[in-house]
């Protein structure tokens, strides 16, 4: 795709938080929860981002949408330097981008109904006029994310996680955005109610010609619904690639141990196949690996892995890795 066609960019993107300890708060370390992260997002994309747990996938969602400010690099959207924006400015500019969080029991404010917790944005940003006006607004999204309109006097306690997320979906969805970060939105609720949740994300991005930034740890769901994925393990993208090239075709070692981990629904071919275990934990961002991250669990490291950082490079079109171990075709 065209440059022209980016909604979103992220340059070398950091986020550090300092590590502060004693009555004085002195600051005794930092943790590199983000530590240069770089790629674009297509308008009418789906973009996966994907890792274990604590790898700072979705503080690097909060990052571009601005809830924590960039310790270092550049977030644009729509090619507009968001670190460059603060006050009205950069309010106006986040009705365009807004976020589904993971837990929708801990983003619903217990103490508003339903209508007030979609309503809220429109009366921020002054986007109905009327009190009517914004009841009709939230009876239309409540209909969009297929809840019933006779709901909006409930509050979120009598609702279940999926119908609380598809709540959250609608207030995200009231600004009209055009991006939305997705911060692992499926992952608090049962199986069951996974792909319901992913077939209406679906189906909203093609009526309203949304773009999606879908942070996750389970690459299953990423697969469906992703065109381009990323993944990140201790602050760092390691590899990036379209959906089918990654997983046809891994290359490095940890994007392999965690494509080994899926579960095959064919019982012969699951009982046979190998998989790659990694050993060891994954060590702290307060004191991250020299070189190479992943090194201290990789099956294949060598000396140059411990001493220099590897290289972000395009190995084929469209498919970048960073590791030392991994050929140029």
């Amino acid at each position: 795709m065209s440059e022209d066609q980016v909604l979103l960019k992220v340059d070398g993107l950091v986020k550090h938080f300092p590590v502060l300890q004693g009555v004085f708060k002195r600051q005794v370390g930092v943790v590199h929860a983000v530590d240069g992260i770089t790629f674009d997002i297509y308008r009418g994309e789906t973009f996966g981002l994907v890792g274990e747990s604590g790898c700072g996938k979705s503080t690097a969602g909060r990052t571009i949408l601005q809830l924590y400010r960039p310790t270092a690099g550049h977030v644009y959207f729509d090619g507009m330097d968001l670190a460059k924006l603060s006050g009205e400015s950069l309010r106006r500019l986040r009705r365009r981008m807004q976020m589904i969080f993971q837990d929708p029991y801990a983003s619903l404010n217990p103490r508003m109904t339903i209508g007030e917790i979609i309503g809220e944005p429109l009366m921020v940003h002054g986007i109905t006029k009327s009190k009517h006006d914004q009841e009709m607004r939230v009876k239309e999204l409540l209909d969009v994310v297929r809840l019933s309109s006779s709901f909006v006097d409930r509050y979120p306690h009598e609702f279940s996680g999926g119908q609380r997320q598809r709540i959250g979906v609608a207030r995200a969805l009231s600004l009209n955005p055009e991006l939305i970060v997705c911060d692992e939105p499926i992952s608090a609720l049962d199986v069951s109610i996974q792909a319901q949740v992913i077939n209406l994300l679906e189906d909203l991005q093609e009526q309203f010609e949304l773009t999606y930034l879908f942070i996750a740890h389970d690459l299953s769901m990423v697969r469906h619904i992703s065109k381009r994925v990323a993944v990140m393990y201790l602050g760092v993208i390691v590899e990036l690639a379209e959906v089918q090239e990654l997983f046809a075709k891994p290359l490095h070692p940890y994007t392999q141990a965690l494509l080994s981990a899926v579960p095959v629904p064919d019982p012969v071919i699951e009982q046979s196949r190998q998989r790659l275990i990694l050993e060891g934990d994954v060590p702290s961002p307060v004191n991250p690996p020299s070189g190479c991250r992943f090194r201290t669990r990789c099956p294949i490291a060598i000396e140059i892995c411990a001493q220099i950082q590897p290289e972000w490079r395009q190995i084929s079109s469209g498919h970048w890795v960073a590791c030392h171990r991994v050929e140029s075709t």
